[in-house]
């Protein structure tokens, strides 16, 4: 079950993991859905067959197909701020693509809070330093520093900070 926590308690976060998502199964409807949705049908990803006979040993999932399941595991695992009125996907300082995600593999997002700062009357910057997992395997699918940014109405921002 996520916790939910108060702006005030953010700050004490940083440096712990902070999230831990479930599982999540990337399979061939999965991908070839996302190769639908983006228009990207590179055979790596859709033609079993000819994957096959590829490096991969198979099909893989597209590598923004595994960046982009973060929101589901950040709503998966993450504590929920309570006064939190908006989340907003600021971006990402690094993104590598470490190891390919199989067709049919299970991966996971393990969330380390690095930064939490207040910007501005209603807003806190937050950034995680990320591992997407890849379930029996040595290397994580990939890492990244994710910047996201809460908002909350002022009238709740912590007096101490």
């Amino acid at each position: 079950m996520v916790k939910e926590i108060s702006l005030a308690d953010v700050r004490g976060l940083i440096g712990t993991e902070t999230g831990l998502s479930d599982w999540i199964l990337v399979d061939q409807t999965m991908i070839d859905a996302f190769a639908h949705a983006t228009d990207d049908h590179q055979f790596i990803h859709v033609d079993p067959e000819r994957a096959a006979q590829s490096p991969f040993g198979g099909t893989i999932a597209h590598g923004f197909l595994t960046l982009s399941l973060l929101s589901t595991m950040n709503y998966n695992c993450l504590p929920k701020v309570r006064e939190q009125t908006m989340g907003i996907n600021y971006g990402f300082d690094t993104v590598r693509f470490v190891a390919p995600v199989k067709s049919g593999a299970r991966i996971r997002g393990h969330f380390i809070l690095a930064d939490a700062r207040f910007r501005g009357a209603g807003m806190l910057m937050t950034t995680y330093d990320l591992t997407i997992e890849i379930e029996n395997e040595r290397k994580p699918a990939l890492t990244a520093k994710w910047i996201t940014i809460v908002q909350f109405d002022p009238k709740d921002r912590p007096d101490d900070v």
